[in-house]
C-alpha cells in the first residue's frame, strides 16, 4: 500500500450520495448555465460551501499538509459526480492537475507551502503545460526558464501557455518550462502579481465547452520558483498526466451514467404514434449500447484509479486504457442521447447539447485522440 487511507464500498456509496445530493442542490441547469456566463465562471459560495462543508479539496491531499488522506478511488468517486452534474469549478485544475503535481514533484517545501491553502480550499491552482499545439509532450515544450540576476535561488519565465484550464482566476499557477537541463516546474504566484510577478498576463480561449474555462497565459521575464529538482519535468510531466487521465476518466464516466439516464427517462415518457419511444426496438438499442459503454467507462476508471492507490507497476496502462474507453464511452453516449430526445436535443435549450460539448472537449484534453492512443501503445511497450 501507498499509505492511503481506504474507504469501503459502504463509505464510498455515502460518498457518492453525499456530493450527489449537494450538487444537485448547487448545480442544476440553470446553475451551469449562469456559472457558463460569469466572471469568474464558477460561484465562489458554492466552492467556499464545497470545501467547508464537504473538504472536498482536501480529500486526496495527505494529512500532513491539511487533507484528508484519501486516494484515487475516492477523488474519483467525487469526480463522477462532477461530471454527472457539469459542475462548473476549479477543482479539477487545482485537486486533480495542480495539487497532484505538487505531490509527484517530491518537494516537501513546496508542498508545505501550497497544498494547506489548496486543502483549505483557500487557493485555487492551475497547471500550464500544452503550448500551440495542445500537446503534452515534453519535447515540444518552448517556454523558457533562466535564472535572474544576482539570485541563485530565483527564476524568470518567458513564454506563451495555451489551453490552461482556470488559467484566468487561478492564485497559484504551476508552469512546466525548459532550463538547460531539461523541462522542469515552477510556481508563479498570481495573488502577488503586481508586487512579485511582473509580465504575467492572461486571456481566456473561446472554446467548445464553455463549462471549463481555458485561458492562454503569456510570461515575459515573469520571477518563478523551481518545484522539484531542475530538469526533472519530462519523468514529473509522464506521471502528472497518468494522475490527471485517471482523473478525466472518472468525470467523463459520471456524464456518460448521466446521458444515460437522460435517454432512459425520456424514452420513458415521451409518446409517438401512441406508444412510448421506448418500446421502439431502434431506441431500445440505443440504450443498451450505451449502457454497455457506460459500464465499460465506470470500471476502467475505477480498476486505474484502484491500481494508482496500490502503487501498482500497471497503473500507467490502466490509466492509459481508461483515458481511451472513457472518452469513447462519453462522446458516445452524448452523441445518443441526442438522437433519442429528437430535435429537441439539438436545441440551446436542452441540456443534452451542454453534455456533447463537455464530451467532445474532454475528447481533446491532454493532447487528444491521437496522443492517448499513441500513450496506450508506449506504456504497453509497443
Amino acid at each position: 500500500m501507498t499509505g492511503v487511507v481506504e474507504l469501503s464500498e459502504a463509505e464510498l456509496d455515502e460518498l457518492r450520495s453525499a456530493v450527489r445530493a449537494f450538487l444537485e442542490a448547487k448545480s442544476p441547469e440553470d446553475a451551469v448555465r449562469k456559472a457558463m456566463e460569469g466572471d469568474p465562471r464558477y460561484d465562489p459560495q458554492v466552492w467556499a460551501q464545497m470545501a467547508d462543508q464537504l473538504r472536498l479539496p482536501g480529500l486526496a491531499i495527505p494529512e500532513e499538509y491539511g487533507g484528508d488522506g484519501f486516494g484515487q478511488v475516492a477523488l474519483g468517486a467525487v469526480l463522477e459526480e462532477m461530471g454527472r452534474a457539469l459542475l462548473c469549478s476549479p477543482f479539477f485544475a487545482t485537486v486533480v492537475l495542480a495539487a497532484q503535481a505538487l505531490l509527484a514533484s517530491g518537494d516537501r517545501d513546496a508542498c508545505a507551502r501550497h497544498l494547506p491553502g489548496i486543502a483549505a480550499g483557500t487557493t485555487t491552482a492551475a497547471l500550464a503545460v500544452a503550448e500551440r499545439t495542445g500537446a503534452w509532450d515534453p519535447v515540444q515544450i518552448t517556454a523558457r526558464a533562466v535564472r535572474r540576476t544576482g539570485d541563485a535561488a530565483g527564476w524568470e519565465l518567458t513564454g506563451t501557455k495555451s489551453f490552461v484550464i482556470d488559467g484566468t482566476s487561478a492564485d497559484l499557477l504551476l508552469v512546466v518550462a525548459r532550463t538547460k537541463a531539461g523541462p522542469s516546474l515552477f510556481t508563479v504566484d498570481r495573488r502577488a502579481a503586481d508586487h512579485v510577478a511582473p509580465g504575467l498576463t492572461s486571456e481566456p480561449m473561446e472554446t467548445l465547452d464553455a463549462t471549463r474555462t481555458m485561458a492562454r497565459v503569456r510570461l515575459e521575464s515573469t520571477p518563478a520558483t523551481l518545484v522539484g529538482t531542475d530538469g526533472a519535468g519530462g519523468r514529473l510531466m509522464a506521471r502528472i498526466l497518468d494522475l490527471a487521465a485517471v482523473g478525466l476518466a472518472a468525470e467523463q464516466a459520471g456524464g456518460a451514467a448521466r446521458c444515460l439516464e437522460s435517454s432512459t427517462a425520456y424514452a420513458g415518457t415521451r409518446v409517438q404514434f401512441g406508444r412510448l419511444i421506448g418500446s421502439f426496438q431502434a431506441v431500445k438499442h440505443k440504450c443498451a449500447d450505451m449502457l454497455v459503454q457506460v459500464e465499460l467507462a465506470r470500471a476502467s476508471a475505477r480498476e486505474a484509479a484502484r491500481l494508482a492507490d496500490i502503487g501498482d507497476e500497471g497503473f500507467a496502462v490502466a490509466s492509459a486504457a481508461a483515458h481511451v474507453c472513457c472518452s469513447r464511452a462519453y462522446l458516445f453516449a452524448a452523441t445518443e442521447n441526442i438522437q433519442v430526445h429528437g430535435g429537441i436535443g439539438f436545441t440551446w435549450e436542452h441540456p443534452a447539447h451542454l453534455y456533447f460539448r463537455r464530451a467532445k472537449s474532454s475528447q481533446l484534453m491532454l493532447g487528444g485522440p491521437s496522443a492517448y492512443h499513441e500513450r496506450l501503445l508506449e506504456r504497453l511497450g509497443i
